[in-house]
């Protein structure tokens, strides 16, 4: 549903911070008044930051607002700010951007901004991309050293008190870790659209296999497992490769040319997770005790739930690796039931007979003493 027009008056009467009547805006204004105001200098900002300038299409889709609101906001700027350029872009299309520099200390980071990119560089180093993370922590150092010395003195403790309030510094967790130099070679391949020539060794099978190359596309970071997506020669196909079954890895001067039909969204919406199979039908249903729990979790982009008369809930959705599907069913416990398919059924009984023979109490365990 569109958002309520919001009204917007002249530029000098928004952008002063007296009215008409000399009287100081937050005396008897509404807190709409205020969130007018702060959408004119996000869309100053947004004009400063673009190169090719923001048409009103632009402001349209990110304020949600009518053709006609997103023209008042332009108009008020333009009253303003006299030193907005006016372009033209495809098609006839008018934009308008600001030249770097006009809005002055308007464009400093804030505190929150800052803190962001020191979570982003906790969890980053988390799931073991110590590159990223060292290249977040470089930008949050110039960001800071950009601030008032007043600011820089209070950033470092109110960051360290987010972070704390996040748990994203203490939070423990399992997680595979990756050697820098290996992440940080095809990274490179990525960004530079080169081939790799590498040793990798089966995470399956242990088999190394050397002189390989591969085009790379994308890398699968996260909890648990990290994968790189890449187009292998030897197998003329897309194909998942363990990060840390890298033994060698060498960047190459070929250009590798991405397959025009390749989308990696609709790649990996083919999975649970990340292992590639035949995409089947799947329907789980959860107990009522459990079902309030799992109506908060998206479970795959494809997922449909609806509500059945005893309380429990039905999820159905489209994806492929079974495995991958025990795993994440081991969580909850007695309070889902698999319905379709029945390979995923019988996977899970296989999976939950060996987790009960590899952990039930022998005679003569250790446990015994």
């Amino acid at each position: 549903m569109p958002s309520p027009v919001r009204a917007y008056g002249s530029g000098s009467e928004m952008l002063d911070p007296k009215g008409k009547s000399g009287q100081r805006q937050g005396e008897s204004e509404t807190p709409m008044r205020y969130a007018r105001n702060t959408d004119l200098i996000r869309l100053a900002l947004r004009m400063q930051g673009t190169a090719e300038g923001v048409s009103l299409g632009d402001i349209m889709a990110e304020f949600e607002v009518s053709r006609s609101t997103a023209e008042r906001m332009r108009n008020a700027l333009l009253d303003a700010l006299p030193q907005i350029e006016t372009r033209g872009g495809p098609g006839g299309e008018r934009r308008w951007r600001l030249s770097p520099r006009c809005l002055g200390g308007m464009t400093q980071p804030t505190l929150d901004e800052i803190a962001a990119l020191h979570r982003a560089r906790e969890l980053a180093t988390r799931e073991g991309d110590s590159a990223t993370a060292k290249d977040l922590d470089g930008l949050a150092t110039r960001l800071q050293a950009s601030l008032p010395a007043p600011a820089r003195t209070r950033l470092d403790p109110d960051s360290a008190a987010l972070l704390e309030a996040d748990g994203v510094a203490l939070r423990p967790g399992p997680r595979e870790v990756i050697a820098p130099d290996i992440l940080q070679t095809l990274r490179q391949a990525i960004m530079a659209g080169v081939w790799v020539n590498v040793d990798h060794r089966a995470r399956a099978s242990g088999k190394l296999s050397r002189d390989v190359w591969l085009g790379p596309l994308a890398m699968l970071l996260g909890e648990g497992r990290q994968y790189l997506v890449a187009w292998s020669e030897y197998q003329d196909d897309v194909r998942l490769f363990a990060q840390a079954g890298f033994e060698r890895i060498e960047l190459s001067d070929e250009v590798f040319e991405r397959p025009d039909e390749f989308d990696l969204e609709a790649y990996l919406s083919r999975a649970f997770g990340v292992f590639q199979e035949e995409v089947q039908e799947v329907v789980w249903r959860f107990t009522p005790e459990a079902a309030s729990e799992a109506r908060k979790f998206l479970f795959h982009p494809t997922q449909e739930m609806s509500d059945e008369p005893d309380g429990s809930l039905t999820v159905r959705f489209r994806a492929g690796g079974m495995l991958e599907m025990c795993w994440h069913l081991f969580r909850w416990g007695d309070r889902v039931e698999v319905l379709v398919p029945e390979e995923l059924r019988e996977v899970y009984e296989q999976q939950l007979k060996r987790a009960l023979t590899l952990n039930s109490l022998k005679e003569g365990s250790k446990e015994d003493g």
